[in-house]
């Protein structure tokens, strides 16, 4: 059925006067239009009739959603009729806008999806400038946030298309896909965007600084700034604001643990240690935080500390072979750190020890299993063969001390098999 361009709403004159509130039997009208819906009758007429009813007084009328079942007539002339005309379709596009306009005034409840809504046609159907678009979706979600999310996209989209060294909108579609990405974590399509607001990520660190730089107390901002130097290794950037964040939220243990890892990573041990001691006081049943300390203390030769922080794990996860694995690694280093110019009988009882203990973790059956099984291999050259003890006049059975110079923290001992 042909369309009457001349009936339609224009945008350029206002909306045609179809009939005057003396002359118009309302609930007639809206019957028909009602019928003329439900029957499927998508045509000019049926609009004749919805309009009729939504230029007088459609208060009445709200809950039966009068503006819905227009907007599918007109979407469906729009896009599923073959042969609307182009002029038509331009019609029916201003037709919707004033629609949408009505509605927002009439249905307030709905004024959200609304406004997305006509935001989406001025864009989509009547090519209208971004600039002019952008602020229509933006007071859309201002007003209602838990519309759907395809139009939080394509605002998103239109501000990253149109970003410019002289507005904000790349720091707004990075704010918009933050916030999407956080309520949906297991959508990929937030973080492919977010991903695509830049060249590279170094570039995601830069804007997400600058995002937190121009408002310094948004702890949102400075997670975001955080996290995506986390991401892209640039552990330096990544620590002013977890500092900040642990200075306004020092019982978040997401924050210590992330603001340790960047001092580990930055070689900065004691401010490491320090992190991970607290750490330890907000989590003190966590294994992983007496772990992470015992590591600190290794890599600062301070093996005798490490060891205690193992133990500590140990006795949380009695059968975790993690701690007993590193444990074997602190006694081949303590060999390497105390071996002299000559491989001594004693050393080679250290990495006795060392194998022992990696025999340990092996025999747990954990994650380390083969990574043990493969130090025990390569340590095999290097422990007391049989004629180290025959000449030393050592029996079987016989224990040997490890506890004096500079294996005296050890204070274990080997038996002589």
């Amino acid at each position: 059925m042909a369309l009457n361009v001349s009936t339609l709403v224009l945008a350029k004159s206002g909306p045609v006067d179809f009939a005057q509130p003396d002359s118009v039997d309302l609930m007639r009208e809206f019957s028909l239009f009602y019928e003329a819906h439900k029957n499927k009758q998508f045509e000019q007429w049926t609009l004749d009739r919805g309009f009729a009813v939504i230029n007088n007084n459609p208060t009445t009328f709200i809950k039966y959603n009068p503006f819905i079942k227009m907007e599918e007539i007109i979407f469906y002339l729009h896009d599923s009729v073959s042969t609307t005309t182009d002029q038509e379709k331009e019609a029916l596009a201003d037709t919707l806008v004033y629609l949408y306009d009505v509605a927002t005034k009439y249905d307030s409840k709905k004024a959200g999806y609304y406004l997305a809504r006509k935001a989406y046609v001025l864009e989509m159907w009547e090519n209208t400038d971004p600039n002019l678009v952008i602020p229509a979706y933006e007071k859309a979600l201002d007003m209602d946030w838990n519309i759907q999310n395809d139009y939080k996209d394509r605002l998103g989209i239109l501000y990253s298309q149109n970003a410019s060294d002289s507005n904000d909108y790349k720091l707004k579609a990075l704010d918009l896909y933050s916030r999407l990405s956080e309520e949906e974590p297991d959508n990929p399509r937030w973080l492919q965007r977010i991903e695509q607001l830049a060249e590279n990520v170094d570039e995601l660190v830069e804007i997400t600084g600058k995002a937190w730089y121009l408002n310094k107390d948004n702890l949102e901002k400075a997670w975001k700034y955080a996290s995506t130097g986390i991401r892209a290794q640039s552990w330096e950037k990544a620590q002013e604001p977890l500092e900040f964040l642990i200075q306004k939220a020092p019982d978040v243990i997401n924050y210590w643990k992330q603001l340790a890892s960047v001092y580990d990573k930055l070689n900065k041990n004691d401010s490491a240690i320090n992190a991970y001691k607290k750490l330890i006081e907000l989590q003190p049943d966590s294994r992983d935080n007496f772990i992470n300390i015992a590591l600190v203390y290794k890599k600062i030769d301070q093996l005798s500390v490490a060891r205690t922080y193992l133990r500590r794990s140990s006795a949380l996860s009695p059968e975790w072979d993690y701690p007993y694995y590193i444990e074997g690694s602190l006694y081949e280093q303590a060999v390497r750190n105390c071996m002299g110019a000559k491989f001594e009988f004693m050393d080679k009882c250290v990495f006795q020890l060392a194998v022992e203990t990696y025999q340990r973790a092996r025999s747990m059956g954990g994650q380390f299993t083969s990574t043990a099984a493969e130090r025990i291999s390569a340590l095999s050259n290097s422990i007391p063969q049989k004629e180290d003890y025959f000449f030393r006049k050592m029996q079987s059975g016989e224990t040997i001390k490890i506890d004096t110079g500079c294996y005296g923290w050890i204070g274990k001992t080997i038996t002589v098999p």
